[in-house]
C-alpha cells in the first residue's frame, strides 16, 4: 500500500491458517498477527512449516499476539512459570520465523473488592511483583539476545500509575517496546496517548481500528477517530499496523478505506 506495513488479525471466521493466509494475500496485506489464544496455534498444533512456506512463497510475514491471560508475575511460582515458559516458547517460534513483534497485554491481576475501592494484589504487594517482573524482563532479554524481536506492550483499558511504573521497568530493556491501540485509547477518552508520546521512541507497533465513545474494533471510517492523524503517527515512527477489526467484512472495508482516503 505505502511505506507502512499493514497486517490483519487472526479472525474467528478464518478457522485455519491456510484460510487466513488466503485472505491476507487477497487483500494484499503484508502480514498476519497470529493470536496465541486459539487452539490451532498452541504448542502442539501450530504449523511452523506452513508458516515458513508462506513467508517464502507468499511474501508475507507474521507477528504474534501473545495469550491475553499471561500472568508472568503470579505469586504462585508454578503458575508464573507456566506463563513464562509460554513466552519463551513463543520467542523460539519468533526466532525460527524471523517474527519481529510479539504483542503483549499487561495483566492487572486479582483484586479484592472493598466497600469503596478495589485493591489490586500486584500493587498491594508491589515489591514482590516488581522483583518478579524484572526477572521476567531479564529472561526475555537473554532469550532474544541480539535478534531483532520486540515484545510490545499494548494499551487496553487505561494505564494506572502502577502500570506505567511497571512498563517503564520493562522498557529499560532493548527487547521491550510499545503497541498503541488507537481504538482502546479513544474509548477511554484518549488518556493513554500521553504516555505513548512520552515514550514515542519505543513505539514499534499499532492496532488500527475505528471507534465511538462506547464501541471499538469498528471498520475504518465507521467511527469518530481521526484515522489520518493516527496513521501519521505510525508513519513517523516506522510502525507495523494491524487493521484490527473482528470480521472479514470489516477488514475488507478497512482496506478499501485506506485505499480511498488515506493512501494517495
Amino acid at each position: 500500500m505505502d511505506k507502512i506495513l499493514y497486517g490483519m488479525p487472526t479472525l474467528i471466521e478464518c478457522d485455519s491458517l491456510d484460510k487466513t493466509i488466503k485472505l491476507c494475500k487477497e487483500l494484499k496485506l503484508d502480514f498476519i498477527e497470529i493470536n496465541m489464544n486459539l487452539p490451532q496455534y498452541q504448542k502442539n498444533n501450530i504449523d511452523i512449516n506452513m508458516m515458513k512456506r508462506s513467508i517464502i512463497n507468499d511474501n508475507i510475514f507474521f507477528t504474534i499476539h501473545l495469550d491475553e491471560n499471561l500472568r508472568v508475575c503470579d505469586f504462585n511460582e508454578e503458575v508464573s512459570k507456566a506463563y513464562i515458559d509460554t513466552v519463551l516458547f513463543t520467542i523460539d517460534i519468533a526466532k525460527k520465523l524471523n517474527i519481529p513483534i510479539l504483542n503483549m497485554h499487561m495483566d492487572k491481576g486479582v483484586y479484592f473488592t472493598l466497600p469503596n475501592e478495589k485493591i489490586y494484589l500486584f500493587e498491594k504487594y508491589k515489591d514482590i511483583y516488581l522483583n518478579k517482573l524484572i526477572k521476567f524482563r531479564d529472561l526475555c532479554e537473554e532469550k532474544i539476545g541480539k535478534r531483532n524481536i520486540k515484545i510490545c506492550i499494548e494499551n487496553s483499558d487505561g494505564y494506572t500509575d502502577f502500570m506505567k511504573e511497571s512498563i517503564d521497568i520493562l522498557l529499560q530493556s532493548q527487547v521491550f517496546a510499545l503497541t498503541f491501540d488507537i481504538g482502546h485509547d479513544y474509548c477511554i477518552g484518549n488518556n493513554d496517548i500521553t504516555f505513548i508520546k512520552k515514550n514515542i521512541n519505543k513505539l514499534k507497533h499499532m492496532h488500527i481500528h475505528d471507534a465511538t465513545k462506547d464501541k471499538n474494533h469498528l471498520p475504518l471510517g465507521k467511527g469518530e477517530i481521526d484515522i489520518k492523524d493516527r496513521i501519521n503517527i505510525a508513519a513517523k515512527n516506522n510502525c507495523t499496523c494491524v487493521l484490527e477489526t473482528k470480521t472479514i467484512e470489516g477488514l475488507r472495508e478497512s482496506v478499501q478505506y485506506l485505499k480511498n482516503y488515506i493512501i494517495k
